[in-house]
């Protein structure tokens, strides 16, 4: 069984029955309160057939939520608290980590859950790898 098919075709069947996505049941030369007829409204192009949409939307919003959101917890964190009490509810900002694998478990979601896990992944693995490289010169350049 093709999953990425399913998904595929789950995303095809939500986007066109999605509420207010396609105006199938009423006619669209239906007259409104001005008299003149209003066209049926369809998602623009953009989130209808480009292939990317999912992925560059989920890959950017996991990047914001493993660079910035951290950073504004925190920041939140001290405004309201002292800086005993908000590093010891730092801890908390893992509960973000749920909302990727929360979004993997619904098929309508799926594809959308996994580009923003790759986005956190990879955000944190380039933050991390870079921060281990410079270090790693600024250790060997000190000798």
């Amino acid at each position: 069984m093709d999953t990425a098919m399913d998904d595929e075709a789950a995303d095809q069947e939500w986007l066109t029955t999605a509420d207010g996505a396609v105006l199938e049941e009423a006619p669209a030369d239906q007259p409104d309160d001005d008299g003149e007829p209003e066209p049926a409204r369809q998602l623009d192009w953009w989130h209808r057939d480009h292939p990317t949409f999912f992925a560059l939307t989920g890959f950017f919003s996991g990047l914001v939520l493993a660079a910035v959101l951290p950073a504004i917890f925190v920041g939140i964190l001290r405004a309201v608290w002292d800086d005993r009490v908000a590093e010891e509810a730092f801890p908390f900002v893992l509960i973000f980590l749920a909302l990727p694998i929360s979004l993997i478990v619904f098929p309508r979601t799926r594809r959308f859950g996994g580009y923003l896990l790759f986005g956190m992944l990879v955000t944190l693995f380039v933050v991390f790898g870079v921060g281990t490289f410079v270090f790693w010169l600024m250790l060997n350049s000190s000798t």
